[in-house]
């Protein structure tokens, strides 16, 4: 049991020892304060999920460091809190006491970030730091997670545009010649652009028009797996894809890697988004890459294509992703109902209609121009 007592200096210190026998004390002006005190400390010793007053001293870096150190996932994901942990948390929290940081201060980093990254980036790093402090409820270090209950920018539900058969010409044209041949071959496969930059000739079957997605190059660098397991597959492509990458290699011979750079070193992001981001100036066009990638989703919705065909080319884990980003797209949705309605409410041929057995509704004219329906 614990105790509360009055100091000499005229201040109140509340005792009490935890569940391995460690005591913890703490002074205050008043006794009602260091009663309640005493009360809670007691209180999550026997529910189990006491912290000691001293844990939250941890610095934030170290328990950061910890649970890096712990993570298992693929790499592009790995990859992604990394960054977001190198160029936005530490540099926020770094410096700070884990037990210091307050839900204010996570709404101030929110609306900072907020101001400068797309809500979808935005989140992803909260997600980062709130893992984070959830590791530091785990080890009894802090008792709540001050991301709990911050709100976040929410998700824009633009309808995707595709680009025109001319737009994606127009940069194909406007990029530098070496990277002509990869704008051609992002159209026409819906890989994303880390697939492309993962691509070696061999993975590409010029005679059956096929190529083999099994790993994508990371912004490290490195090589890793695909997004997701539903990433990994072979896509169809036409003879004006594999022709740009055959003649590409002609121009640019090499046997490691599709695309390189001007020293014939593998093609890298940052080498790629400087070439593109000149292209969309030189073609008056404001596009990403990804943009490609929806200009064959919509080709392929357009040639008839169904939702499990085109979830299968894109590589999307699920039906439900492709319908969330192309729904829109696939056409005749309206038409067709008028279609089905028309088709149920036409009078059969084989009862002609007369004075007598025409329905009541036919004075309101439903049935009168019969051809129409």
């Amino acid at each position: 049991m614990g105790n509360v007592a009055k100091r000499p200096t005229g201040k109140w210190r509340a005792r009490y020892r935890d569940a391995d026998g460690k005591e913890h004390s703490q002074h205050f002006a008043r006794k009602a304060d260091a009663d309640r005190w005493l009360t809670a400390q007691e209180s999550a010793v026997l529910r189990g999920d006491h912290v000691s007053p001293n844990a939250g001293r941890a610095p934030f870096a170290e328990v950061a460091e910890r649970w890096r150190a712990l993570q298992v996932s693929r790499p592009r994901t790995l990859e992604i809190r990394d960054n977001a942990l190198k160029h936005q948390i530490l540099p926020a929290f770094g410096n700070r006491q884990v037990g210091s940081i307050r839900k204010a201060d996570v709404r101030r980093f929110v609306a900072e970030l907020n101001g400068r990254y797309a809500a979808q980036t935005v989140r992803s790093i909260m997600t980062t730091l709130s893992l984070i402090l959830d590791s530091a409820i785990e080890d009894q270090l802090i008792v709540k997670n001050p991301c709990d209950g911050v709100a976040l920018p929410k998700l824009g539900r633009e309808e995707v545009a595709p680009l025109t058969v001319e737009q994606v010409y127009a940069l194909a044209d406007a990029i530098e010649p070496r990277f002509a041949a990869a704008v051609v071959a992002l159209a026409g496969s819906g890989l994303r652009i880390g697939e492309l930059l993962g691509l070696d000739p061999h993975r590409v079957d010029f005679l059956r028009g096929m190529i083999r997605v099994d790993r994508q190059r990371l912004q490290s660098g490195s090589f890793g797996p695909p997004k997701t397991a539903a990433s990994v597959r072979t896509v169809p492509v036409g003879r004006l894809v594999t022709d740009a990458l055959a003649a590409h290699l002609a121009a640019y011979p090499s046997s490691d890697i599709l695309f390189t750079d001007d020293d014939g070193e593998p093609l890298l992001y940052r080498r790629w988004r400087s070439a593109w981001e000149r292209a969309c100036r030189a073609a008056g066009v404001q596009a990403g890459t990804h943009d490609l990638r929806h200009f064959y989703a919509s080709a392929l919705i357009s040639g008839g294509a169904s939702v499990k065909q085109v979830q299968r080319m894109l590589g999307h884990s699920s039906a439900a992703i492709t319908l969330n980003i192309y729904a829109h797209l696939w056409p005749g949705d309206d038409d067709r109902a008028r279609t089905v309605i028309d088709s149920a409410l036409r009078r059969p041929a084989t009862a002609p209609a007369s004075d007598a057995t025409a329905p009541a509704a036919d004075s309101c004219g439903l049935f009168a121009d019969r051809e129409a329906l």
